[in-house]
């Protein structure tokens, strides 16, 4: 029966909706997405009538009337039907496709977190209702399956789980929901908390999980065969596994020719580099090795240096952590006097600095290369994970010079070497989490 064989397909997930209603005369079955549809629409147009038309043949004539509605004929796809918004009413031996779609342009925000030049510009709500209905729209897949998890909270907190059935990994679906059954405590805020607590390694320093809020990208990572995760009262979703690449990446890319998509890739790789080793290698040659140098730079630094009262260590640290301060001011001040207090406070700063001897030219220079380096990861996650990984590294450059940074590149290259993303290997640089598993999917398909 086509009833049965609908309902069959859908009700795996947590939106979908099988709603039956009988008045004296007659039974009806509606069946469609509460995501995708508008409620109000369906309890005006449909189910009040129902109840008020005193006779089968009344409905019938009202219902038929209804603007945008047409009979099932068998050439239509009911799946698709669905996952474009309409409803299904089953009356009798008729069968009804109703337009209700849901409009949420007015409930969504612009992107500010991940901005791109082309491509979509709206980001997700607060609100789960609207996001799965974003979700759906830009992904009208029948294998796309949503699952509320309650969790073990002091105050009752829903996930929802949102998954490709056709290109998920079965086993890496059940780690994430084992370790939702394991989430404690008294309530959820926001999904970066949510992502702490999945994380089995209470003390790490970069993101197993990513962060997001365009549907864009989320789309994209369903159809990649991972799993999102929503909570309500935040415009953010959290998309799992997640590796080094998939930081790196951005949407910007797939709207871009292949050519310069992977020269930006590249741009962000040399950042990235620049950001992590520049303030090391600066403290170590001019320290332990100044030989590297061309005779001539080497002079020009000593030069600049000459009034700097301190070692280069101490040097490098004091204006770091400058920077490091007014990242965080232009972060937390209101958006009207953010960025003209942090630019005029960074220029009087550094003038001021050089000028009283404190810093050396080269400082400005070097400095200011590695505060633009920071911002060119798209993920912030992994922008701060560098941030304070580069402390590290020079940590041991202090101590132990050129050494001592190779030693650090390699202990930092180890520890993300063992880390892993609910089981996927997380050291990937030119591939996202499941890529390379669809690849060989259809390599041995063919």
């Amino acid at each position: 029966m086509l009833y049965d064989a609908l309902w069959e397909q859908f009700h795996p997930s947590q939106d979908a909706k099988l709603l039956i209603s009988k008045n004296e005369y007659e039974e009806i079955r509606l069946i469609y997405f509460k995501s995708l549809t508008d409620e109000a629409k369906i309890q005006t147009l449909i189910l009040k009538p129902f109840y008020e038309l005193v006779s089968r043949k009344d409905f019938s004539r009202y219902i038929c009337s209804l603007p945008n509605t047409s009979e099932y004929q068998e050439t239509d796809d009911l799946s698709k039907k669905i996952l474009e918004g309409n409803l299904i009413l089953f009356c009798g031996l008729h069968i009804l496709i109703i337009d209700v779609k849901k409009a949420v342009n007015n409930a969504t925000t612009q992107s500010t977190v991940e901005s791109v030049i082309q491509g979509p510009q709206y980001g997700f709500s607060e609100n789960v209702e609207v996001n799965l209905n974003l979700i759906r729209h830009r992904y009208p897949q029948e294998t796309l399956i949503v699952e509320a998890h309650l969790l073990n909270t002091q105050i009752p907190q829903t996930v929802h789980l949102v998954y490709d059935s056709q290109f998920v990994n079965e086993d890496r679906l059940q780690k994430i929901k084992e370790r939702l059954g394991k989430v404690t405590g008294k309530t959820l805020q926001a999904i970066g908390e949510l992502e702490q607590k999945l994380n089995l390694q209470k003390i790490t320093l970069f993101p197993t999980s990513m962060i997001t809020e365009r549907p864009d990208r989320v789309a994209l990572n369903l159809s990649q065969g991972k799993v999102a995760l929503m909570i309500n009262g935040t415009p953010f979703v959290l998309l799992a596994p997640a590796v080094f690449y998939d930081f790196i990446s951005s949407m910007e890319d797939i709207y871009q020719s292949w050519g310069v998509s992977r020269f930006i890739i590249m741009l962000r790789y040399i950042g990235l580099f620049i950001s992590l080793i520049l303030p090391s290698m600066y403290v170590g040659v001019t320290s332990f090795n100044p030989e590297l140098f061309q005779v001539q730079l080497a002079l020009s630094i000593a030069g600049s240096r000459v009034g700097v009262p301190y070692p280069s260590y101490l040097e490098v640290l004091f204006m770091l952590i400058m920077m490091e301060l007014l990242t965080e001011a232009s972060i937390r001040l209101p958006k009207t006097i953010g960025s003209t207090a942090t630019t005029v406070g960074g220029l009087i700063l550094g003038q001021a600095a050089t000028d009283a001897g404190l810093v050396s030219n080269i400082m400005i220079i070097l400095v200011a290369a590695v505060a633009i380096s920071n911002f060119v990861i798209p993920i912030n996650a992994m922008g701060f994970a560098l941030r304070v990984s580069k402390y590290f590294v020079l940590l041991l450059t202090t101590f132990f010079g050129l050494v001592g940074m190779v030693i650090g590149l390699i202990f930092l290259i180890g520890y993300l070497c063992k880390l892993d993303s609910f089981g996927q290997p997380y050291l990937r640089l030119f591939l996202g989490a499941n890529d390379k598993d669809l690849f060989n999917e259809k390599e041995t398909s063919s």
